[in-house]
């Protein structure tokens, strides 16, 4: 981008009026009113002086069932800067929908513990803009910073399925692979709510995760877990031993319709007696098929 706009944001984004303003787009768009631009906007999102609640984190934790601390949890800190990372999907001239947007990955570095009580500088912007054998795909860019220093950055990456852009190539579709699952360290059962109390944690109301009714008005069966409850579950016990600088990841293979039952693998390794990482894999106790996996690093 050789030009870049700056938006500087006055305060954090509401997701509720960025999910309502694009289902309005979206019912424009049906009408033939939208014309859909063919690249991402060349536009940063920033907004300045953010301070999350030591009540916010704590609850965060107490739903995650981590430890209850001053420092930010890796996927807590994607939840304080998604509201700046939405409002660049909704802008007007971003060309795929937000709505039913499919979560295809993760790549996240924490560069530091951060407390609670550091005022945080948050940027988001959209780039690489490719096909995918079932759509659309871009990536979410996020920089978290404080006193001008980067203590957290992270990608997203995001499909828009079924939306084919004039001028990108197809991907071809990758050849399937069978899943053996290992011996499970852990066993998850979601209920139908795990969605909605997620989203009362994080901020993040998709209609994809609150209820079976919002979630088949969208097209899809039954409400589906948050791809970052799920990353939150895996990451919890990780946090706990793992390095001040880390980073991890996370890829998505299948949604986790709720409610569930999620088995889970987590191996810790370890380097000259100290943690160096660790690798995770979750799937469906009952059909075997895998819903996510990654694993962390430290830095």
């Amino acid at each position: 981008m050789s030009s870049i706009e700056e938006v500087r944001l006055e305060e954090l984004p509401s997701l509720s009026r960025l999910y309502m303003s694009a289902a309005s787009t979206a019912a424009r768009s049906k009408l033939g009113a939208l014309e859909r631009p063919l690249e991402v906007p060349a536009a940063r999102h920033t907004v300045h002086g953010i301070q999350v609640s030591l009540e916010h984190v704590t609850r965060f934790q107490h739903l995650l069932q981590g430890t209850v601390r001053d420092s930010l949890p890796s996927v807590f800190v994607h939840s304080a800067a998604f509201p700046v990372a939405m409002s660049v999907l909704a802008r007007s001239d971003f060309p795929l929908p937000l709505l039913g947007m499919v979560h295809l990955s993760n790549k996240v570095r924490h560069l530091r513990s951060i407390h609670f009580s550091e005022p945080l500088e948050i940027s988001a912007w959209a780039e690489n803009l490719s096909g995918h054998f079932a759509g659309t795909q871009v990536d979410l860019r996020l920089d978290v910073s404080s006193a001008g220093e980067t203590v957290w950055d992270g990608t997203s990456t995001y499909l828009a399925k079924g939306v084919f852009l004039p001028g990108l190539d197809k991907q071809t579709r990758p050849q399937y692979e069978d899943f053996i699952p290992p011996r499970p360290t852990a066993t998850w059962r979601l209920g139908p709510e795990a969605g909605r109390e997620y989203a009362g944690v994080s901020g993040d109301f998709n209609p994809i995760h609150l209820s079976s009714l919002s979630a088949r008005i969208l097209g899809l069966k039954r409400s589906i877990a948050h791809g970052m409850y799920l990353a939150s579950r895996a990451l919890t016990s990780i946090e706990s031993v793992a390095a001040e600088r880390f980073e991890w990841e996370i890829g998505f293979a299948a949604p986790v319709f709720l409610p569930a039952t999620v088995a889970v693998r987590i191996e810790d390794e370890e380097a000259n007696g100290r943690w160096s990482g660790a690798r995770f894999v979750g799937w469906g106790e009952r059909s075997h098929r895998k819903h996510f996996h990654g694993s962390a690093r430290a830095l």
